[in-house]
């Protein structure tokens, strides 16, 4: 179970960092509005920067929940 639980926050992390990254480049490079959290809320440029150290973390966390030991169980 932990496996699985590690690669959905990934994948999660990696959604949600691509996201923050799009979104902060395509406002502050070409003053438009790509991808899909500008529907979802109306953020600064740096604040999307926030969005994507969020994704970063889940990335880390799912990794490293992902790759933690299995620990037998005390009988």
């Amino acid at each position: 179970m932990r496996t699985t639980i590690g690669y959905t926050v990934e994948s999660i992390g990696y959604v949600i960092g691509a996201q923050g990254l799009v979104s902060f480049a395509s406002q502050t490079f070409f003053g438009t509005e790509w991808g899909w959290l500008h529907k979802i809320v109306d953020l600064p440029s740096a604040a999307y920067l926030g969005i994507v150290a969020v994704g970063l973390v889940l990335v880390a966390t799912g990794a490293r929940t992902r790759k933690a030991p299995n620990h037998p169980k005390a009988a």
